[in-house]
Order: structure tokens, then C-alpha cells, then sequence
């Protein structure tokens, strides 16, 4: 897999179908807890939330079956997964044995010139965190992280980020986005793209890796553990 280039760096999030939207939207959903845990949603119900028809919902939640974060109930709608905090702390172990050291491999060899595109969605991180726009929070994330990964080349690294990311329960971020207090994560973005411009590998592996023990921090339950 090639590296991402400045020119398709902001179109890494755009989906070009109704259902890949509304399938983005539900995943953000079930991540971030908007989308309870063990609850039963119907297609109608969640077409209703979300402003779409029953039809995309319902195709989009069968992409999500596959992906194992619902299961399908029939004549009744799609049961959310729960995941186990035993599942929860391996999740993220395993993110941090990939992600901060692929994010000091790639610093030296990211483009001076995709340094702006870097910043834009880094950007929309906080815009939606200004918004309180949680599943944008999420979404944004997401295609923040997978971008910056994108140069290391390794098309299979980053698929295993991606399931890994899908996986992982954000209960916590709801609360933190009421009280105010998810702007100083959001913010942690820019602080990526300032280590990457200053050429500091060993500093960007270590806000990585602080940044992925939120997870099972400040993001799992609003507050940091001891």
C-alpha cells in the first residue's frame, strides 16, 4: 500500500453512498455508548434518529453484523454487543504495541507538504468536539489516525488498527463532552502534527501512547485511572 499524499488526505472521510454514511454514523454511535449496550434498536427507530428510511439503516446494521458490533434479532431489530473490560484491556494493549512505534517510523518520512492537509483533520477533530458533535468526534478521529498510520505503507497494519478502533467501547466520551473536558484530547491532535513538524519521533511515540491510555481512562468512564 502507498502512503497517503496531500491530495486525497481530506477525502479519506468522505463515503460515497448513503448506506457507508449511515453505517459511519451507527458505528460512531455504538462506540461512543449513544448507542446502548445490550439494547434492542429497530431499523425504523434508528431511521427516525439518525433523519434516513429504514432501508440504509438496515443495510448499514448488517455491515455492522459483520463487524461484530451488533447482532441481528429477528422481528426485532439489531442487539449492541457488549464488550467485557477484560476485552476492553486488550484491545488497547494490543494498540499500544502497534500504534506509537509505527507513529515514530512514520514522523521522518511524512511530507512537509501534507503537513497542512495533517492539520485540516486534526481540525475537524475539534470542530466536532466545538459542536458537541460526538459521533463526528469519533468519526473524525478515526480518519485522523488512520491517515497518520497510512505512511507507514502497511496496508495490513493499519486494517488491524481499524478492527481494533471498531472495537473499542468510548462510554466515557458523552460525559466528557458535556463537562467541557474532551477539548484538552481533541487539542492532543495538533500536538501530533507539531511533533511530526518538528521532526521528534521519540516525542510523537509517547503522546501516541499517552493518548491511547485514554482509552481505558479518561475515555472508558470520564475520569483517569489512579
Amino acid at each position: 500500500m502507498s502512503a497517503p499524499t496531500s491530495s486525497n488526505l481530506r477525502t479519506l472521510g468522505q463515503r460515497e453512498t448513503l448506506r457507508d454514511r449511515v453505517r459511519d454514523a451507527l458505528r460512531a454511535a455504538v462506540i461512543s455508548g449513544e448507542l446502548e449496550p445490550g439494547a434492542v434498536y429497530s431499523a425504523p427507530t434508528l431511521g427516525a434518529r439518525f433523519g434516513v428510511s429504514p432501508t440504509p439503516v438496515r443495510e448499514a446494521m448488517l455491515d455492522l453484523v459483520k463487524e461484530g458490533l451488533v447482532v441481528a434479532q429477528p422481528n426485532k431489530g439489531f442487539r449492541i454487543t457488549e464488550v467485557s473490560e477484560q476485552d476492553l484491556d486488550n484491545l488497547a494493549a494490543v494498540r499500544l504495541l502497534i500504534e506509537p512505534p509505527t507513529v515514530r517510523d512514520c514522523v521522518p518520512v511524512i511530507p512537509d507538504r501534507d503537513l497542512p492537509a495533517l492539520r485540516a483533520l486534526a481540525q475537524d477533530i475539534v470542530d466536532a468536539v466545538d459542536r458537541e458533535d460526538l459521533i463526528g468526534y469519533i468519526r473524525a478521529d478515526h480518519v485522523f489516525h488512520l491517515a497518520l498510520l497510512g505512511y507507514s505503507g502497511n496496508r495490513h497494519l493499519v486494517d488491524v488498527v481499524s478492527d481494533l478502533r471498531t472495537r473499542t467501547r468510548l462510554l466515557g466520551l458523552a460525559p466528557l463532552l458535556r463537562s467541557g473536558r474532551l477539548d484538552r484530547s481533541a487539542a492532543e491532535h495538533h500536538d501530533l502534527v507539531d511533533l511530526i513538524e518538528a521532526r521528534d519521533p521519540a516525542a510523537a511515540e509517547e503522546l501516541m501512547r499517552r493518548h491511547i491510555g485514554h482509552v481505558r481512562g479518561l475515555w472508558a468512564s470520564g475520569t483517569e485511572e489512579p
